[in-house]
């Protein structure tokens, strides 16, 4: 299965929640959920039948895949590594979610949306530990400082990001806009998820 190229604000209007897709646009009032709060379609305002369990569960599996712009393979796999570590499963595939670097540049406020995150750390601008990584999915830990390369800070994007970010940034990272640098002080944690997900619900459906 290939990424999504069409609106991606239809995603978001399809699963009826922001998903935080289109950068800053998703905070303001010209946000096409807020303007048209119904499925997208011809018949996205007709009474919408009840779901079943099992529709419940693929809508938030796939609300959770869309939000974090991953194809089924990879959000599978990370489902598989959150039931290997200890604690609660669900909390763990939110956590395994969150340390990814395209997330870590995107809640930082160092990019406007993780797709855009995504594609700046592909061509490589941000270091992690002062070592240039291009991996999008790479795992952040504790301590780790993600800093946008020397090369790259003369970027246009990167000069309006000096001037800070009006986001609300998650307690486990502290972020310095003047060096574009974003140090990961904690693990995060289930509170610091800014979007409605039943994560229990996405275990339940992989284990069908």
């Amino acid at each position: 299965m290939a990424r999504n190229t069409g609106p991606v604000c239809r995603m978001c209007r399809r699963e009826g929640v922001k998903l935080f897709l289109k950068g800053e646009k998703c905070f303001t009032q010209k946000c096409p959920l807020t303007k048209r709060p119904t499925p997208p379609g011809q018949h996205g305002q007709a009474r919408q039948r009840k779901m079943s369990e099992y529709g419940t569960q693929l809508r938030e599996k796939q609300k959770a895949r869309r939000a974090y712009g991953m194809l089924e393979t990879q959000f599978h796999r990370t489902y598989l590594s959150a039931l290997k570590m200890k604690g609660v499963s669900g909390e763990n595939l939110l956590e395994l979610l969150e340390r990814r670097l395209d997330n870590v540049v995107y809640r930082a406020g160092l990019a406007a949306s993780r797709a855009q995150a995504r594609q700046l750390v592909n061509h490589g601008h941000f270091l992690v530990n002062d070592r240039k990584v291009d991996i999008p999915s790479y795992r952040v830990k504790q301590g780790d400082v993600v800093s946008v390369g020397a090369s790259s800070r003369d970027i246009d994007l990167f000069k309006t990001v000096r001037e800070g970010s009006a986001r609300i940034l998650p307690k486990w990272l502290t972020v310095n806009f003047d060096q574009l640098k974003a140090t990961v002080d904690s693990l995060p944690e289930r509170s610091d998820i800014d979007f409605a997900l039943q994560e229990n619900m996405i275990i339940e459906y992989y284990s069908r």
